[in-house]
């Protein structure tokens, strides 16, 4: 640790607590997370299991581990420094984010757990404090819980933070996988468009009670594992029809109410996986628009031949398509519309590349104006069958909901 100065102590865990430090050789500022626990052999700290699963994953959108230093019996875990937690961001913001703001950091976490599930790995606690911000950029953070999702079961009972824990967690299964990752992300997408929790329980029994209101108790048809699973601890569901996801999150387009009701459906199965959460329409806008011209970047003015314009903008689509865990989800959709506020900017670099084309007489076959781009229709509201008297039976649950203050975190987090 000679080579690293602690300069502030910006965390503190169950099992460690986290430092904002400097290399003093570069001058790189990093995150040095510091085991409370004692390790006498260095074999016992490769074999943690934060350590072995990061070193299998290397994400844009999974935090950099940098180096293990074990000294004097200590560990120490040297991160890549990233600004703020979503917790933090979520907790000071008193205006909504808007959806585009949700969409790209959701789009990126959704990637990292793809890549994560991918190489055989589930986080089991995710939650907004362990997703890193830092200048538009998110990242998954303390994999501490993680568990490979090929190792044998009985698995821990408790795993998440109460108010991100899936429900089959709740009810005491020793077998579960990686869609409690995907149940915790669809209750953070929804805080995120809300500024509060979607399911704050007080307790596991009031956690569901929770749950129940919101999505409507489970059936036979909707989860019938979860009804064994219910029996065999003698638990009786509160019985809720459920209030529609748009009552409680209206500042959410549909697509997104579509994506938040699949990823907080009771049965596991019927969760999507993070590959599948990627090609949902919510998402469509982030497959077309080439990096240069996304959200928050600048725009490089200088003029472009027509065959360097063409050439770079393939490079572009091909290198963000090769950050997806599955190179086929761009095929799954249609041309993209560009940003509004891009709009001009690009035509004018599209009538500059068409006035030069025109002038090449070797090169006829350029000569073709780019199509005009029609959008596809916007999907319908999902179907869900939660008639008016549903909305009106749960009353309570949604005047709860509007009463709360934009971005009040008075409750006490689990």
């Amino acid at each position: 640790m000679e080579r690293y100065k602690l300069i502030k102590e910006v965390g503190d865990g169950t099992f460690g607590s986290v430092w904002r430090g400097i290399n003093k050789q570069t001058g790189e500022v990093v995150a040095v997370k510091k085991m409370k626990k004692r390790y006498c052999s260095w074999e016992e700290c490769i074999n943690l299991r934060e350590v072995k699963s990061l070193r299998k994953m290397n994400h844009p959108s999974i935090v950099k581990l940098k180096e293990v230093i074990r000294e004097n019996d200590i560990l120490y875990f040297v991160f890549e420094y990233m600004e703020c937690n979503l917790y933090q961001l979520i907790k000071d913001k008193e205006k909504l984010f808007l959806e585009a703001q949700v969409r790209n950091w959701c789009f990126q976490v959704f990637q990292g757990l793809a890549h994560m599930h991918q190489r055989g790995y589930f986080h089991r606690d995710l939650k907004p404090e362990n997703l890193l911000v830092s200048k538009g950029v998110i990242k998954i953070a303390d994999f501490g819980l993680a568990r490979e999702i090929s190792s044998q079961p009985p698995y821990t009972e408790y795993v998440s933070t109460r108010w991100y824990r899936a429900p089959e967690v709740l009810l005491q299964t020793y077998i579960y996988g990686s869609k409690v990752d995907m149940w915790a992300m669809g209750a953070i997408m929804a805080e995120l468009f809300t500024l509060r929790p979607l399911f704050p329980g007080s307790s596991e029994s009031d956690e569901i009670y929770k749950i129940c209101s919101v999505i409507g108790s489970p059936t036979e048809d909707s989860w019938a594992d979860g009804l064994d699973l219910a029996r065999a601890i003698n638990y009786q569901f509160p019985q809720f029809a459920g209030v529609h996801m748009s009552v409680l999150i209206p500042s959410a387009s549909d697509d997104a109410i579509d994506l938040i009701t699949s990823l907080c459906s009771w049965d596991p199965c019927k969760r999507p996986s993070a590959a599948e959460a990627l090609q949902h329409p919510f998402f469509q806008s982030c497959f077309y628009v080439p990096p240069s011209l996304r959200y928050g970047t600048a725009i490089n003015r200088r003029p472009l031949s027509a065959g360097t314009k063409v050439s770079s903008e393939k490079q572009n689509t091909r290198r963000y398509a090769g950050a997806l865990t599955n190179s086929k989800l761009v095929n799954n959709f249609p041309s993209p519309k560009m940003h509004a506020s891009l709009s001009s900017g690009v035509q004018q670099k599209l009538d500059m590349a068409n006035k030069m084309m025109s002038a090449n007489k070797n090169e006829k076959s350029m000569n073709t104006r780019q199509p005009k781009y029609r959008p596809p229709g916007r999907k319908s509201p999902p179907t869900v069958n939660k008639g008016r008297a549903a909305v009106r039976a749960n009353s309570d649950t949604v005047d709860e909901f509007a009463n709360m203050a934009i971005g009040s975190r008075s409750m006490v987090r689990p």
